[in-house]
């Protein structure tokens, strides 16, 4: 069994949390998978791996080698969205993003679909387009300034590829967004990292990424698994690149695209977005550490580097508080949030056992956590990216202009009745 090897890059930032600066530890890594073969069995969609999926579901429309198909509208969306009503609360949107999205027999992708499925939420997975190719087709891509068929992430072993594509499509057939975490994961300051990227080599990435989707029957050779039930040219709007780095150079490029948004920057506050580019700038978040006096970013790398420094294997007598902790930290990003300005609230994970798993046992209690405030009444919705440009895409202008007036723990002065009044 291969092991997919990973490379991390350190690299600063600074957030700011209600009005104050607060140091926020390091930019988040992308995405990659291990195969240690420890993980969660799976509930509907089969085996560990997730492979059985939705056999029954109709193929529609073949597109190009059959890889993929147009099955029509997706499944499983949220009703037209509206424009708020003058005096009206915003509802809090809650995103759990997941880079690469591969699964490797850890059981990890079917066990969050399991609890999307349970609790009614959508989520959006960024697709590192390798893990649709087999190493042994390697060469097929073509990396800026990097060696033809050279990845910081390794490529997946045939079995691992088959339940990847299982597990992706059992995601948009139960209402996940398919986005693009692109190929091979170059980080770090070398020449060879994408941070150096130009526009143009960002649109070969992108062309290559697609292309190893859209074309992964050809490259695969499988003929026991149905296509992707998906048109990924229209499918693909938005992406996170590899350790958060160079959006400034893909945004032309995604733009050129037709993307509608992108997930990319470090640092962001809990504020309402704005575009760049044309495009939603839905960046990971600065948000409370319990315990500490600066902030951590949104996503599980960097619980993991703030409580481990780097070591994805320390000490096991640190698990249970370090679960708490980042746990801890989601939920009181969430809580920040709902109780003040209502700003969206973007999470990035892995599918990884880190430390023992226990940033996948911390995201799944701060699931659950925001699932059960939306059960009891709450105005929450857990959506995917895709699902929330949609919903800020038709509000008006003056209405989000106020929105952004409040920073990350502000309350609306004189409650939401009179501040969008």
């Amino acid at each position: 069994m291969r092991t997919v090897s990973r490379t991390f890059s350190r690299r600063g930032i600074l957030g700011l949390g209600a009005g104050a600066a607060a140091a926020a530890t390091l930019a988040g890594c992308g995405s990659s998978t291990s195969s240690d073969g420890s993980g969660h069995a799976a509930g509907s969609g089969g085996g560990n791996d997730g492979q059985g999926g939705d056999a029954s579901a109709p193929q529609g429309k073949l597109i190009g080698d059959g890889s993929t198909s147009f099955t029509g509208k997706q499944p499983h969306q949220p009703g037209q969205p509206e424009p708020l009503e003058p005096g009206q609360t915003p509802p809090q949107f809650v995103v759990f993003s997941w880079d690469g999205a591969g699964e490797v027999g850890n059981g990890l992708f079917p066990r969050f679909l399991d609890l999307a499925k349970e609790h009614g939420a959508s989520m959006t997975f960024f697709l590192s387009g390798l893990y649709l190719l087999p190493e042994d087709k390697k060469r097929l891509y073509q990396p800026p300034n990097n060696k033809i068929g050279a990845s910081d992430i390794g490529y997946l072993n045939n079995e691992h590829v088959k339940a990847t594509l299982t597990n992706v499509r059992r995601a948009w057939l139960e209402g996940h967004e398919i986005g693009t975490h692109f190929n091979g994961h170059f980080c770090g300051d070398a020449h060879t990292s994408v941070k150096w990227w130009t526009p143009q080599q960002w649109h070969s990435e992108i062309k290559q990424a697609k292309s190893f989707v859209q074309n992964w029957k050809t490259n695969t050779g499988f003929t026991d698994l149905p296509p992707l039930p998906f048109d990924y040219e229209k499918e693909l709007v938005g992406g996170r690149t590899p350790c958060l780095l160079n959006q400034q150079n893909l945004l032309p490029t995604a733009r050129e695209l037709g993307w509608r948004y992108d997930a990319s920057s470090p640092g962001g506050l809990q504020t309402w977005p704005t575009k760049l580019h044309g495009l939603w700038n839905f960046p990971l978040q600065a948000i409370p550490f319990p315990g500490k006096k600066f902030q951590v970013l949104s996503m599980d790398y960097n619980m993991m580097f703030n409580q481990s420094q780097n070591s994805t294997k320390a000490p096991a007598y640190n698990y249970p508080a370090w679960r708490e902790q980042a746990a801890g930290a989601y939920i009181a990003g969430f809580k920040r949030a709902y109780f003040t300005n209502r700003a969206p609230f973007f999470i990035g994970n892995h599918f990884e056992h880190w430390n023992g798993g226990i940033y996948m046992d911390a995201v799944e209690q701060a699931f659950k956590h925001i699932a059960q405030a939306k059960e009891k009444g709450a105005d929450v919705r857990l959506v995917s990216f895709r699902q929330f440009a949609d919903w800020i895409d038709v509000q008006k202008p003056e209405v989000l202009a106020k929105l952004r007036t409040l920073a990350p723990g502000q309350q609306p002065t004189g409650g939401w009745k009179t501040f969008l009044a």
